[in-house]
Formats: C-alpha cells, structure tokens, sequence
C-alpha cells in the first residue's frame, strides 16, 4: 500500500474526516449493504465522494481498501467485546454475554464480521490478511486471558488455555449461529443455564 500527502485542498480541517477515512466508511457501508464480491470500487468512490483515481491514490486495489475496513471492524470489534466483559463478573456469565455479542445488532461490528466470513470465507481470507483471518484461533486467543483469570479465581481447572480457549469458541459459535431445538440463543437466562450445564464442565479437568 502507498500513500501520497494530500494538497492544500484537501488537507482535513481539525476534528474533519480524512479522505482514508472516508473511504474506509464507505467500505464497511457498502460490505454491509453488498458484502465483499459484489462491492465495487466504483460504488466506494462514489459513496465517498472521491474520484477513482483519488481513491487509488490511497489504496491500491479493492482487496488493500476492502482489507482496512475489515481490520478497523476486527478492533472495534474486540475493543467493544472487552469493554462489555470487564463489567461482567464470573466466567459463565462472560460466555454467555459472547454468545450475546456473537447475536449483536445489524450495525455491530461482530455481527458484520461474523457474516462476512461466513459467508464469503475465501474473499474475507483474501482481504483480511493473516491477522484476522483465521475466526476459531482468533476467538479462543482472545478468551485465553478470561480463562486465566477463571483459573486463578479457582472457576476452572485447565492444563492447556490455548486448548481451553478454542473449546470456548467452538462451542460460543456454535451456540450463536447454529439454530437448534432446545436453546434460544436469544434468551439470555436460558443461554446461562446452557453454558452451566455443558459448557463449564469441559473447563474441569481432573
């Protein structure tokens, strides 16, 4: 990726937008809107209300501006799930708050980021990079330290937290986007009793 100094025009005033940023906005609207193969760099521009050839100058190809946005909702998204859970208290309910994030609204970035991958797993892997690519070791590194502090309370005996957090993220995923019979993922004291009675078992090793 390249960039190039903005002229007089259009140096941002104080507290403006960026022409970056505003490209990157209208990225992650038109991924909602359209997801990764059906956006084109024509409909960014316009959104952005940029030529293409400006936008080029700051992003080389789609995969390189289509990447940004997927990286910035990868941080939102992992900055807003710690902030939830540091007010949570006891590890059950913090798994049960996941499978809450996992559900999120529309506009949350996890929900985003979940559909796109999902959906698209090969074009996401493409723009993304290596760094946030890969979901299930993405998600247990994440929970790695949740766990910790769980076994340091005395909640969980584990050996391996590696281990132990992909358990966690396998089974919050597939709590939060496999539909089934006995669970409503949507109710959140039902989903509490589940990750009791299954869950936190498995994160007792003797």
């Amino acid at each position: 990726m390249f960039t190039v100094s903005a002229s007089p025009e259009t140096q941002p005033r104080a507290g403006a937008r960026t022409v970056r940023d505003r490209l990157i906005d209208a990225a992650e609207t038109c991924l909602h809107e359209k997801g990764i193969r059906a956006t084109t760099v024509s409909e960014i521009a316009e959104a952005a209300g940029v030529s293409r050839g400006w936008l080029y100058r700051h992003f080389p190809d789609k995969a390189t501006l289509l990447g940004a946005a997927i990286v910035r909702l990868n941080d939102a998204f992992w900055g807003e799930s710690h902030a939830v859970l540091a007010d949570i208290d006891g590890l059950a309910e913090q798994i049960a708050a996941g499978v809450r994030l996992g559900r999120s609204a529309y506009d949350s970035p996890g929900a985003l980021l979940m559909k796109l991958r999902r959906d698209e797993p090969e074009e996401f892997a493409a723009c993304a990079g290596a760094g946030v690519q890969g979901l299930v070791p993405d998600l247990g590194a994440f929970w790695t330290p949740y766990l910790a502090a769980a076994a340091d309370r005395g909640e969980i005996t584990v050996d391996d937290l590696d281990e132990a957090g992909e358990w966690v993220a396998r089974s919050l995923l597939t709590m939060a986007t496999v539909p089934g019979n006995t669970l409503d993922p949507d109710d959140p004291a039902a989903v509490l009793r589940y990750v009791r009675r299954y869950v936190m078992p498995g994160l007792h090793q003797h």
